[in-house]
């Protein structure tokens, strides 16, 4: 710890778990930090620092965790508590890259600047399995602009006998979901494989395709906070309006899913721009119950009538 960092406190003050988190919220917010890698306040973003710096479990059971957040910290655990702290603070980096780990549907992934930070809405559809739309599994899936993985690697867990083709057109984003496709021993039913959108898996067709692209527009792109541009812009700009991807997804999708398949797309809040872009297109918005906006569904045969009128 710097001679700037040991004057901002002296850490002889503080003792448990509890004391380290609670100090962290407050400098966080003096800081004025912005959330959104994986949390959304300065307490959980707190909680998970201090869990992934002692090496600790995300989730504990409440009595475990109320003894441990009352524990004695060394002097060496507040240090290196404190220094992730003001690293978090000084550099606006994302928690997760300064960790090198997020999660998604509750699974653990290794990430780094070569790839955004998983947080979509998609993993609650993953969880629930996208009851409203099939009743049968899914056995052929695609998960497009596939970044780090995390949405390939999470419905081959929820689908357990489904293959699973993970596409992006990064050689950088492809190479750390290999990593992540070996840590959860998924290389015999996820396959990472590069592609500008359907070129490289033309032929194939999939009961069931995810895409997460990239869907910020121009204006959103200009006003984002410090921590996000951290993250590969090629994972987050889309065009003036954010859809500059969504039009080819939706015109060769009927081409790649079966005749009962399902697309899913999100494309956050460039949702506003799509009923002006696509009239009368049906499209199916996901509600939410643990929170998030922009994600449609639309089957195969909506798409293959709107686009051969």
């Amino acid at each position: 710890m710097t001679e700037q960092h040991q004057s901002y406190t002296d850490l002889s003050e503080l003792s448990s778990m509890l004391d380290m988190v609670r100090w962290a919220v407050s400098q966080f917010n003096q800081a004025g930090l912005f959330y959104g890698h994986g949390t959304d306040n300065p307490w959980d973003e707190a909680v998970s620092l201090v869990l992934q710096k002692l090496h600790l479990p995300q989730t504990l059971p409440q009595q475990t965790g109320d003894q441990l957040f009352h524990a004695r910290l060394t002097t060496a655990e507040k240090q290196g508590i404190a220094d992730l702290v003001y690293e978090r603070i000084e550099k606006r980096i994302p928690l997760a890259y300064l960790t090198n780990q997020a999660w998604f549907c509750g699974l653990p992934f290794y990430v780094d600047e070569r790839v955004l930070v998983p947080r979509s809405p998609i993993a609650e559809l993953i969880q629930q399995r996208f009851a409203d739309w099939y009743d049968e599994d899914p056995g052929y899936i695609l998960d497009m602009c596939t970044g780090s993985g995390c949405i390939a690697i999470a419905l081959a867990y929820e689908f357990t006998n489904a293959q699973v083709d993970a596409i992006d057109i990064s050689e950088d984003a492809l190479a750390v979901a290999e990593v992540n496709i070996g840590e959860h021993a998924l290389e015999h039913r996820v396959v990472p494989i590069i592609s500008d959108l359907y070129s490289g898996v033309k032929g194939q067709k999939y009961d069931l395709i995810v895409s997460n692209p990239p869907y910020v527009d121009a204006e959103d792109m200009s006003d984002l906070p410090d921590e996000f541009h951290h993250e590969p812009e090629l994972g987050l700009a889309a065009g003036h309006d954010g859809l500059d991807l969504v039009d080819v997804i939706l015109r060769e999708a009927p081409h790649q899913l079966t005749d009962d398949g399902w697309l899913f797309v999100e494309v956050g809040n460039s949702l506003v721009y799509m009923e002006d872009k696509y009239p009368g297109l049906n499209l199916q918005w996901v509600e939410f119950e643990q929170g998030g906006i922009g994600v449609f569904a639309i089957s195969r045969a909506s798409l293959t009538a709107y686009f051969s009128n």
